[in-house]
């Protein structure tokens, strides 16, 4: 009998003081989840905080130690406050260097617009030592890879270029393949319902999203497993369940 693949799993860390005071709006949590959704990997966990190197190398090490891979978002910049580079780097207990290849890079980069190659350029240039580089070819500053944990930059564009010049290097995981079966009903009607079938059903996850449409309450049940047998089963008691509950 063929065993079930181990799930692979991943944490990200957001970095930055401007997520937390509201001035901006992360769109990278959104975007790594989906992407790492369609290739297998389970996001089980989210953190977002400040540009504290301390913390950031406290969190990572924590991360790290409970999830396959770690992706991180900011502080990889050319300014004071961009520090995780180097909290990365204390996480590991590796020297923080400029990455040959990156110097080589981004000199090429400047020269070529005529811009000079400034120390706080050269800040962009910073890995641990021993540090794969990760390509960017939004600004050309790279991000970089060392052990299971991805660096990413903070912006948008960038991060998502950065993604997909990562993902060859990441396992292909067992998709998880989900249904939607639309409720007539509010949770407070199915609740007691719906988790005895999910009791039964152990490997699929069942999760119900309420809705209002200003004249009543309905919800949608999304089920999600990646055993297509355990899922066509759950789906049906979920079914039978809206019928029965209809008088149908």
């Amino acid at each position: 009998m063929t065993q079930p693949m181990t799930p692979t799993t991943a944490a990200m860390l957001a970095i930055g003081d401007e997520i937390l005071s509201g001035r901006t709006k992360d769109r990278n949590i959104g975007h790594l989840a989906t992407v790492l959704t369609m290739a297998g990997i389970d996001l089980k966990e989210v953190r977002i905080i400040g540009d504290d190197p301390h913390l950031i190398a406290d969190t990572l090490n924590t991360l790290r130690r409970s999830h396959d891979f770690i992706f991180t978002s900011g502080g990889i910049g050319p300014t004071h406050d961009d520090v995780t580079a180097e909290a990365v780097a204390a996480a590991f207990s590796l020297p923080l260097i400029e990455h040959p290849e990156a110097v080589a890079r981004l000199e090429a980069y400047y020269a070529g617009r005529g811009l000079p190659f400034t120390d706080a350029r050269r800040r962009m240039t910073r890995t641990p030592e021993g540090a794969s580089l990760i390509d960017n070819p939004v600004s050309m500053a790279p991000g970089f890879r060392i052990d299971n944990v991805f660096v990413f930059a903070g912006v948008p564009a960038v991060f998502e270029a950065m993604l997909g010049n990562a993902l060859p290097q990441l396992p292909a995981g067992q998709t998880i393949a989900s249904v939607s079966v639309e409720c007539p009903f509010g949770e407070g009607d199915i609740g007691d319902p719906l988790a005895a079938i999910q009791k039964l059903h152990p490997g699929v996850a069942i999760g119900s999203y309420p809705r209002f449409d200003g004249q009543g309450y309905s919800t949608q049940i999304v089920l999600r497993s990646r055993d297509n047998d355990k899922l066509v089963a759950a789906t049906a008691a979920v079914e039978a369940l809206m019928a029965a509950m209809s008088g149908r």
